[in-house]
């Protein structure tokens, strides 16, 4: 009589000893690198575009703040 091999038993494999820590990388800046110079012009050209639409009448000053915050926005400050 044939004896018949009975399949053998998977073995588990080996349980891998716990992951170790990943270390976290300083986050990622999603600001753009925009130095003062460059920040100042941007609001300075965005003053003059502001003051255009109100025909150059107005308060120099509040056509730059409103630039400022436009700015800044689109920088992300």
């Amino acid at each position: 009589m044939k004896e018949v091999k009975k399949p053998a038993a998977k073995k588990a494999a080996p349980k891998k000893a716990a992951a170790a820590k990943k270390s976290v990388a300083a986050p990622v800046s999603t600001k753009p690198a925009v130095s003062p110079e460059q920040r100042y012009k941007m609001i300075q050209e965005a003053a003059y575009y502001i003051a255009e639409r109100h025909g150059f009448n107005g308060d120099s000053a509040y056509f730059w703040s409103q630039a400022e915050a436009e700015i800044d926005a689109k920088l992300g400050g």
